[in-house]
């Protein structure tokens, strides 16, 4: 990729820049710069205090997710494909980083963030495509060239990130089931009480300067009940349900990469897993050496890998990956936490009997990328032990009464297309049932599904004069904003000696194993 071609900075631009990157060596790590504090409150002329209101409000880089517009790549340009839309997010990760660390010079040039970021990200961006485009059409693929419009990112400015302001699409929660014990969850769709907004226009707030701000955060008891009622049951349905007992990831078996959606690319997550079952998924993991990882399950025959972000407890501490890539250089700190409790449930379906899933069938739910994306496949469910069964969260954390735990669940996608373990957008191949009757789509056969519920024993965070302390968050993409919404959790089945069958039949003969 050749050198982009940028528009010449101003002196105070590049003086300011170089003054950023020298307090970034310094300081261990990058510098998460508190994104509406101002360097320059001394400019009293109009024109002055106009740019510092037009600038402040920039909170983060929004750009179009490709990946999810990508349905149709050939199996033999997938590594490639991947590869570049790895690259992809990086340069998200860097521009945001460079928006982040650079608020004095945005202050002095309201053409700054145009120039110097979202321009040249855009030309990476139409570069990246392009490799895409000849990734596809080398081995006879057709692309479609509407992507190449989607190079183009835009600033999104604080209001538009804090909780109920997620732009890019309709409040939608379609993965909002849960056919399991909980019943099915709808979105809250509620804000906190007015002294749990927090004031947006001062900052991003955060550890790391990058999120979660007060307004993502609700007292769960003052949350009016949102649970949904399950569909009914009809004859044919399935009512067993297969535990499988994997630990709560006490041995810390953790990286940054995501081997579905980034294969072959280290740290193509941007944040840490936790992983338990199968303990050696990495990138470099494949269909070839799924089966000698080994499992953290005591059934030995599922080494099926169920991996999710952790959750920090933004408390000032400095984890062992303060300075790495993933961890504190790309805004993820704080006290990573155990869970206390991490449950894995198969469930069945309440309109029919279901049918095994497939070797090496790869599942991805929810969407880390919701503050830029919008709510359309949003799948986060927060709420506290003791309210599961009334509330439900998608866009703010709980604060739990004294004595509840925090809860996270998941209800993966239960209809197969019952012919591929994977697809393109790692989406299009499994689907949820309707929300009313628990029927899948037409052409897709119901398996089993795949529930998650992870306990968390979390201090309350406080929130005083509109800021939180002592914040919980869970880990994700730089420009994220560790929003509640972005919560998400991956899944690809490994089974020996018959195992998904033996999971089938018990949900279908309506047995507990």
């Amino acid at each position: 990729m050749g050198r982009n071609t940028r528009k010449r900075r101003t002196p105070l631009a590049t003086k300011a820049i170089a003054a950023s990157a020298a307090l970034a060596l310094g300081g261990g790590g990058l510098i998460w710069a508190n994104f509406y504090a101002s360097a320059h409150e001394s400019h009293n002329d109009a024109w002055g205090d106009r740019t510092k209101a037009a600038t402040a409000q920039v909170a983060t880089i929004s750009c179009p997710d490709v990946q999810q517009k990508l349905t149709n790549v050939p199996w033999r340009a997938r590594q490639g494909v991947a590869t570049e839309l790895s690259n992809l997010d990086k340069q998200i990760t860097e521009a945001y980083t460079r928006l982040a660390s650079t608020r004095d010079a945005q202050a002095q040039d309201p053409s700054f963030v145009q120039n110097a970021i979202v321009g040249p990200l855009k030309e990476k961006r139409t570069a990246t495509i392009d490799r895409i485009r000849i990734d596809i059409q080398r081995v006879g693929g057709s692309f479609d060239n509407a992507l190449k419009q989607l190079a183009a990112c835009a600033t999104q400015t604080a209001d538009q990130t804090t909780a109920g302001g997620n732009s890019g699409g309709q409040q939608q929660n379609n993965g909002g089931q849960q056919q399991g014990d909980n019943g099915q969850q709808g979105d809250n769709g509620q804000q906190g009480s007015n002294d749990q907004q927090g004031n947006a226009g001062q900052n991003i707030g955060g550890q790391a300067g990058n999120g979660p701000v007060a307004a993502d955060f609700v007292d769960i008891t003052k949350v009016a009940p949102n649970v949904l009622s399950k569909p009914r049951r009809l004859q044919n349905a399935s009512t067993g349900t297969f535990t499988t007992r994997c630990g709560v990831n006490a041995n810390k078996n953790r990286n940054t990469d995501n081997v579905i959606v980034a294969p072959g690319v280290t740290n193509g997550a941007h944040h840490t897993h936790d992983y338990v079952g199968n303990q050696k998924i990495n990138a470099f993991s494949d269909n070839q050496n799924f089966l000698q990882g080994g499992t953290s399950c005591q059934n030995k025959d599922d080494l099926s890998a169920y991996y999710w972000p952790v959750l920090r407890l933004q408390d000032g501490t400095q984890e062992a990956d303060q300075n790495q890539l993933g961890g504190g250089k790309e805004g993820n700190v704080g006290k990573i936490l155990t869970p206390v409790v991490a449950q894995i449930k198969y469930v069945g379906s309440p309109a029919s009997k279901v049918v095994a899933m497939p070797q090496f069938l790869r599942i991805i739910t929810g969407d880390a990328k919701t503050t830029t994306n919008g709510l359309a496949n949003a799948n986060a469910h927060w709420s506290c032990t003791g309210f599961e069964s009334k509330v439900q969260l998608t866009q703010q954390y709980p604060i739990c009464p004294q004595g509840s735990k925090v809860v996270r669940s998941f209800a993966f996608q239960s209809c197969w297309d019952g012919q591929n373990t994977d697809s393109a957008n790692h989406r299009t191949h499994v689907a949820f049932a309707d929300p009313a009757s628990g029927v899948c789509p037409n052409g897709f056969k119901a398996i089993p599904q795949l529930t998650m519920r992870l306990v968390y024993d979390v201090t309350p965070p406080t929130i005083q004069n509109g800021q939180v302390k002592n914040a919980y968050a869970v880990d994700g993409f730089p420009e994220q904003l560790h929003k509640p919404a972005t919560d998400h959790d991956d899944f690809i089945s490994i089974t020996t000696n018959n195992l998904a069958n033996k999971i089938a039949d018990c949900i279908n003969s309506g047995r507990r194993c």
